[in-house]
């Protein structure tokens, strides 16, 4: 059946087959300005808005489709009285709206915008026009998304688009007008002098354009799960999946924690994560010697883990991985040997993604509401002052940054013991800082680690010298930790009658 179609559009893609698909079928269009150029070039005949309105475009095209006979065409149900005030009032009424908006955000990503360039850039009749279609849904199609264009001209084609199909494109009309709302209020008062962007606002409008994909199940398996990607999709949450079963939420949350961790490593590197917590970690340029040297870290706790490579890996590394149960392995990229080793456990989910963002921003529930942060920047920038008699060697700092940089991502209260290329002891998740030193050098003696030389990080400060005198017990020579304690000299004096090297960073990295 046809009918007639408003097409005002900013981004043209697949404009001119669209149209023409409008036209075989019968259907009058309406347009404005460029878009009406556009579907003429690609040989349709639109009736520009001016014509339709008889008012013309005004104030350098600020005001074209706000009009009575636009919006009563769009607005209109099939009632007997709305039926008869359109006959009476000659307004026909408009079946399909086709929109979307300025490109606010390309325009503020420009370097050097201006503030009059991009409130130019904010568009007032595009919103208008999809908040009125989509209102009245039951009745009239709206499209904002140049890839629903040919699923909307079959259904059309086949006797007009389906009530269930104009329900999923509203909504996804009123999320795209209130990402873009986001995109203002976001990017508006950095481009005010004095203001910086909102964080909240461009955390909002990320998850207001995500895309949504339904999970295997969520924490258990009697919790639906939900994967939100935003737009445009990036690190994990863009990863392919080559093999394996669906991901669950814990898989994404595992997995989440190893790709950020393996990203954040001083080198080519392999990380064995755990129930969300680090249980080995290693640096080689071999992709295999990494893994193996961190799956001896701890290897019992490795067991149905998942594994993350920084660099592509080959057949020898997945040779390693399958001598062991995983859950979930992730790398750059494959050989195919690599891909024919693992094909042969069907089940185990691999997944081949681009560098993690650990620029993001955190978001987190709380009972009621949201909690947003920055992302947690360790080791770059920190401060590193030697505070005690002895300074670390060459060969310490080298282990130290490892250990720094690893017990970020370990749940605190968080201790880490290790060398310049490998974790040998992690303490996570202690309600005292002392036990956290005593479960480390415990697990390190567990797996029959030498500790002698070694070096440890702390999360937070020590709040008292028994922690360092456990660590120093086992081997542990030199420490990094952030320092803050009213007791920080205490515990340096403890350092040095050890003859310890400690370092300050005055920057913690609790991780709850």
């Amino acid at each position: 059946m046809a009918g007639t179609a408003l097409i005002s559009v900013s981004d043209k893609s697949n404009l001119g087959s669209f149209g023409a698909g409008l036209q075989r079928l019968g259907w009058t269009i309406l347009s404005t300005g460029g878009t009406a150029r556009a579907l003429m070039g690609a040989g349709c005949a639109p009736i520009e808005v001016s014509d339709f309105t008889a008012f013309p475009e005004i104030l350098d095209g600020r005001v074209k489709t706000l009009h009575p006979k636009v919006f009563a065409g769009i607005l209109a149900v099939p009632t007997p009285a709305h039926e008869q005030q359109l006959a009476e009032m000659g307004l026909p009424k408009i079946d399909l709206v086709v929109v979307n908006l300025y490109p606010f955000r390309e325009t503020v990503a420009r370097e050097g915008v201006t503030l009059s360039e991009a409130v130019e850039q904010i568009d007032i009749g595009g919103p208008s026009l999809m908040r009125a279609a989509a209102k009245n849904h039951a009745r009239v199609c709206v499209v904002v998304d140049p890839s629903d264009y040919s699923a909307v001209l079959e259904e059309i084609a086949d006797g007009g688009v389906s009530l269930e199909t104009r329900q999923r494109l509203a909504i996804k009309a009123y999320r795209h007008t209130a990402a873009y709302d986001a995109a203002i209020s976001a990017q508006l008062p950095a481009l005010i002098e004095g203001g910086e962007a909102s964080h909240a606002a461009a955390v909002a409008e990320s998850l207001l354009q995500a895309e949504e994909a339904t999970l295997r199940y969520g924490e258990n398996p009697h919790q639906w799960g939900v994967l939100a990607r935003t737009l445009p999709a990036r690190g994990l949450a863009a990863a392919r999946q080559l093999q394996g079963k669906e991901l669950s939420y814990n898989n994404f949350g595992d997995a989440t924690g190893a790709w950020r961790l393996v990203w954040d490593l001083p080198g080519p590197g392999v990380a064995v994560i755990k129930h969300a917590n680090p249980c080995g970690v290693a640096l080689d340029e071999g992709m295999t010697e990494a893994f193996r040297k961190a799956r001896a870290t701890d290897p019992i706790s490795a067991f149905g883990g998942v594994v993350a490579a920084n660099r592509p890996v080959d057949k020898s590394f997945a040779e390693a991985v399958v001598e062991q149960f995983a859950e979930v392995v992730i790398a750059p990229a494959y050989d195919e040997g690599a891909a024919q080793i693992f094909a042969k456990k069907k089940n185990l989910r691999v997944l081949e993604a681009g560098k993690a963002c650990l620029d993001e921003m955190v978001v987190r529930a709380v009972d009621g509401g949201f909690l947003m942060q920055e992302a947690d920047a360790g080791w770059g920038g920190e401060e590193r002052n030697t505070a005690t008699k002895r300074a670390p060697s060459k060969g310490e700092g080298r282990a130290m940054e490892l250990a720094w940089r690893v017990v970020k991502h370990v749940g605190s209260n968080a201790i880490v013991v290790g060398t310049e290329d490998r974790i040998l002891g992690i303490g996570a998740g202690q309600m005292s800082r002392v036990d956290a030193a005593k479960i480390a050098v415990a697990k390190a003696q567990e797996c029959d680690h030498d500790l002698q030389g070694s070096v440890a990080a702390s999360d937070a400060f020590f709040p008292f010298p028994d922690g360092v005198e456990a660590l120093n017990a086992a081997g542990v020579r030199a420490i990094i930790q952030p320092g803050g304690s009213i007791r920080d000299q205490v515990v340096i004096d403890a350092c040095d009658q050890l003859d310890v090297a400690m370092v300050l960073t005055g920057r913690r990295h609790f991780r709850h």
